[in-house]
């Protein structure tokens, strides 16, 4: 069979639609958003593909999967299995990492335990394993005749009864030990005196001469001493007391530091043996904000600088007096003016320093008391650790932020795992100070990328000395090099390189000798991987990358590059828009790899809106005419060049020629323009750049994916502006300063964010114009009478709502082992309410019959109604007057999503001191759904209004007014200005990715 046969489909706004689509071919499914694209695609053909798969499955299987509703069809003949891949993030797991979700972090693990090589975290020296005769050989290295005593080191620094330790040994025979280096005897006399402090005890095993007939006596007190010592030994010259350590297990050659055979979990940050016990794995710690705690550094102690620590507390007040008579402050005097070291004194406390303070005692008698002063940051800690209060553990923690972890400083692992090498290179310091913490920590933990704030730590060993000799050679240690030298790189420097340059490692290295056979079946599977990802424009990415960061295009892409590399034939994909986020420099590369798929013997069906992905598709489906319930028909299928060939489809317009964006008037950016400036931004690949946006215009910023642009703009700029006009708790990225300021009193941002999709979701509850209808309601006569308020109209709340659904208007029938049906209530027939409630009416309409307007229908009812005509108006402006005010959330598509989120941002009373950041919201939209927004955007602008924009969509880059080219390259090759200016500046300038295409897309608007 060579085509998929869909005939009736009515899933949503489909309108029996029937149609066959080629198997094995690469199919695009286009069309305005909402015109029924990702209904036919995921909610009919996946559906429907899935639910047959799995009902193939037994039942006792079938227990275990969810499964699809069926999809309202008539029939569908050659599917095959099918696999979606959705525009989705990746959750919000702290714990999944790009690594973690490709498996790439499960095969560096079995590399790393199969041939890694462990060093001493102290002296950067790799870890041996010696065997017994290897021992014996380093003793009869020595000169001969030489007078060696062979140690078992049993304890140290203990506490307890050394006089039963030593009754223990005594009664196994042993006649001397050595008890904090001096050797005592136990035979007859009472045992040693146990020290003040803590002791170290060593079990004399053997004293003898090293000479060559003295082997055999040798191994054998090597064998006892190992046993006695969990596999170590001492090796003591009683001429010169100069020690040798030895160790059967893997362990230093200097402090015998040892390490346990090395396990794939050793690598793992998920599990206890590898994870760092002070974060948990996390890489980033929750701690009290210095800059949170002091909320008003610019007034004085006594006027609140500290909330809770002001005159209005007495009891805070008090102490802070007498800390300030202690330390010679006045109360009086602002916060930021104060000494550094006696604001030190009051976040931090006293240390061990007494303080004299003066308390009221009973009848109000003045107590005097000394102690130390615990301070204010120990204090919220203490009060965060011991409350069960919920109330006071949320408002401390509108305190508390996350800083990179000091002990790990984000690598995630335990010490013991940081300092395992693979490979060539040297690397870094493993054992990394504890760095200064704050803006630089805050942003590394919140992208999941923390290796541009890591520090270097410079360590330096004592000198060599007589008693530092290498435990295997017996020669003299010299002196450590440091980790910089160790040959090289840990599991956490690996990941943290971008997938692109970790690709180039991985080829250009390759073991040698007997671990070679070992890793390269590992290898090759951690090199295929790895060129996936950078083929479907991940490159810039790490394998260290916080899941929860990545976008929905990023999250998509990861996922299809994973299905690449299961190599799987015969089966259906279906993409959800793989083009988001993806420059148009990039286009190609990710249609290759869909090529390849298909090529496999796999069809491929893409719903998609990308010109290219449209011109590079072998059948061509376009959906429409209009959105909702004006779309759901085929208007046109086909090759590309056939669809541009009917005039009734709206994308062959566009693809043609026949129709398109135009270019409006732009607005002149003159000297005498206001700017708001960013300078010094250096926040992860940033590379100290100083952004520059015309206040009133319409500013894009664009760059290849991973070029900075969500750190410049949604990372520094916006988290600093929403840090100094809404006193927002965000730390933004480092920079140096914001300049511009003054043009702005509000910001609103409107980033990729998902609105809620649950069932009870709706465009009527998120955009809030739900509850002014509901007030409407409670304020009918009636309504007044019977003595109804607003939340009588929610379908959420009890009182009003039909408690036989709970307000969902349907009822789950359980099938079992068949997908669950949903039929509608018996009860209120699918209308949500009682009928008490249904009795109350605004113009004829009741509350259930609002819900099932459109918008265009309920802003003609409610015209007259400000605060709800004025949402309606919104949602009219960005295209969606075809939606119903209670339709699910469920049922939209993502680029009607995106536009409910737009619009109930845009809805808000504005002003011309208004900054827009909006995250690429061409997300999901058509050419001529772009047309729309592009009106949108521009009539905030002629409000007087600041518009900024991050885009890759060129039809909306060539009507900016001004436009910011970061790049020229993704991660380090990126993070810098390549070119600003008018559209026109940007597409002349050399070396631009983003003006290469520009020039191409404004001749042809010419």
């Amino acid at each position: 069979m060579d085509a998929i046969c869909i005939r009736g489909a009515r899933t949503h706004n489909l309108k029996n639609v029937s149609v066959d689509l080629p198997r094995r071919k690469l199919v695009v499914l286009t069309g305005l958003s909402g015109s029924g694209k990702s209904s036919l695609a995921f909610d009919t053909l996946y559906a429907e593909g899935q639910r047959r798969y799995v009902e193939s499955l037994s039942a006792y299987a079938r227990q275990f999967l969810q499964m699809m509703d069926k999809p309202d069809v008539d029939v569908i003949t050659g599917l095959s299995p099918a696999i979606a891949i959705e525009q989705k993030t990746a959750g919000h797991n702290p714990r999944s990492t790009v690594g973690t979700v490709t498996e790439i972090h499960d095969y560096l693990r079995l590399l790393y335990a199969r041939v890694g090589t462990p060093y001493c975290p102290e002296h950067g020296l790799p870890l041996r394993a010696q065997s017994v005769s290897q021992m014996v050989d380093q003793v009869l290295a020595r000169p001969e005749d030489s007078r060696v005593a062979i140690l078992a080191p049993v304890a140290r620094g203990r506490r307890d009864d050394l006089a039963a330790e030593c009754r223990r040994l005594q009664a196994l025979g042993f006649v001397r030990v050595r008890v904090n280096g001096a050797i005592q005897a136990l035979d007859g006399g009472a045992p040693p005196a146990a020290p003040d402090g803590p002791w170290d005890l060593d079990v004399v095993v053997d004293r003898l001469r090293a000479r060559p007939d003295s082997r055999q006596r040798l191994a054998e007190s090597f064998e006892t001493a190992l046993g006695l010592a969990q596999g170590r030994a001492l090796a003591l010259d009683l001429d010169t007391g100069r020690e040798q350590a030895f160790s059967a297990a893997y362990a230093c050659p200097v402090c015998a530091r040892g390490m346990g055979a090395l396990e794939p979990r050793l690598f793992s940050f998920n599990n206890p043996a590898g994870a760092c016990p002070t974060c948990n794995g996390l890489g980033q710690v929750e701690t009290f904000d210095p800059a949170r705690v002091v909320a008003f550094p610019e007034l004085s102690l006594a006027a609140g600088a500290i909330h809770g620590w002001d005159r209005r507390n007495a009891f805070s007040y008090a102490m802070m007096a007498s800390l300030a008579q202690h330390y010679g402050f006045d109360l009086d005097t602002p916060f930021q003016a104060l000494d550094p070291a006696v604001r030190d004194r009051i976040l931090h406390g006293s240390g061990s320093q007494e303080i004299a303070f003066q308390y009221l005692g009973e009848g109000g008698v003045p107590t005097l008391r000394r102690h130390a002063f615990e301070g204010v940051i120990p204090n919220l800690e203490r009060r965060w650790r011991e409350t069960h209060s919920s109330a006071v553990r949320e408002e401390l923690g509108r305190l508390r932020h996350l800083i990179l972890c000091p002990e790990c400083r984000g690598a995630r692992l335990c010490s013991e795992a940081r300092n395992v090498l693979i490979g060539p290179g040297t690397s870094e310091q493993v054992e990394r100070k504890a760095g200064a913490v704050g803006g630089d920590g805050m942003q590394g933990a919140n992208r999941g990328d923390s290796r541009s704030y890591r520090e270097d730590e410079q360590r330096s060993r004592p000198p060599g000395s007589a008693d530092a000799r290498d435990a295997v050679t017996g020669s003299e240690v010299p002196p450590d090099p440091g980790p910089g030298e160790r040959r090289g790189r840990a599991l956490y420097e690996i990941e943290s390189l971008s997938l692109a340059d970790c690709r180039q490692w991985f080829l250009d290295w390759s073991p040698e000798g007997a671990r070679r056979e070992v890793a390269d079946r590992i290898i090759h599977e951690i090199r295929a991987r790895l060129d996936f990802l950078v083929n479907v424009g991940l490159g810039y990415l790490s394998l260290d990358r916080g899941a929860d960061t990545l976008s929905g295009g990023e999250a998509q892409r990861i996922r299809l590059a994973s299905q690449i590399g299961s190599g799987l034939t015969g089966v259906m994909y279906v993409l959800d828009e793989p083009s988001i986020g993806l420059h148009q420099r990039d286009n190609h590369r990710l249609i290759d790899t869909l090529r390849q798929l298909r090529d496999l013997g796999n069809s491929v069906i893409v719903v998609e809106h990308d010109e290219d992905m449209i011109r590079a598709a072998d059948h061509v489906l376009d959906m429409g005419p209009g959105a909702g319930e004006q779309g759901g028909c085929v208007i046109a299928q086909g090759t590309p060049e056939q669809i541009m060939a009917q005039p009734q489809s709206l994308t062959g317009q566009y693809l043609s020629g026949a129709r398109r964006i135009a270019i409006p008037p732009r607005r002149p950016v003159g000297p005498d323009q206001a700017w708001l400036r960013a300078l010094g931004c250096r926040g992860h690949n940033l590379q100290s750049v100083d952004l520059a946006i015309p206040v009133g215009r319409l500013t894009c910023v664009t760059g290849v994916s991973g070029s900075g642009k969500s750190t410049l703009i949604n990372d520094t700029l916006v988290a600093a502006l929403a840090q100094a006009l809404n006193r927002a708790q965000t730390d933004p990225a480092p920079h140096e300063r914001i300049e511009g300021l003054e043009a702005f009193d509000k910001i609103i941002s409107v980033d990729q964010n998902p609105i809620g999709r649950t069932p009870r979701s709706n465009p009527a509850t998120y955009t809030g114009l739900f509850t002014p209808i509901r007030e409407l309601y409670a304020g009918v006569p009636e309504a007044r009478l019977r003595g109804y308020d607003p939340g009588r109209f929610s379908f959420n709340v009890k009182g009003g709502r039909c408690e036989a659904c709970q307000g969902d208007g349907v009822v789950r029938v359980e099938m079992h082992f068949l997908p669950d049906m949903y039929v509608p209530c018996e009860v209120c027939e699918g209308r949500r309410y009682n009928r008490e409630t249904l009795d109350i009416r605004y113009r004829g309409l009741t509350i259930s019959e609002v819900l099932d307007l459109t918008v265009a229908q309920a802003l003609e009812l409610f015209e007259a109604v400000p605060a709800v005509a004025r949402k309606l108006q919104t949602l009219m402006d960005v295209g969606l007057s075809y939606i119903r005010l209670g339709q699910s959330a469920t049922t939209l598509s993502g680029g009607e999503a995106q536009r409910i989120k737009l619009s109930q941002e845009l809805s808000r009373r504005g002003s011309e001191r208004t900054l827009y950041v909006l995250d690429e919201p061409t997300t999901g939209l058509h050419f001529h759904d772009i047309e729309v927004l592009l009106d949108v955007l521009r009539r905030l602008v002629d409000a007087g209004s600041t518009v900024l924009v991050i885009e890759h969509n060129l039809d909306v880059i060539k009507t900016a007014d001004w436009v910011v080219d970061l790049g020229p390259e993704g991660g380090a090759g990126g993070g810098r200005i390549v070119a600003q200016g008018t559209p026109e500046t940007v597409a002349a300038t050399p070396g631009s990715h983003t003006g290469r295409w520009l020039a191409d897309v404004l001749a042809r608007t010419a």
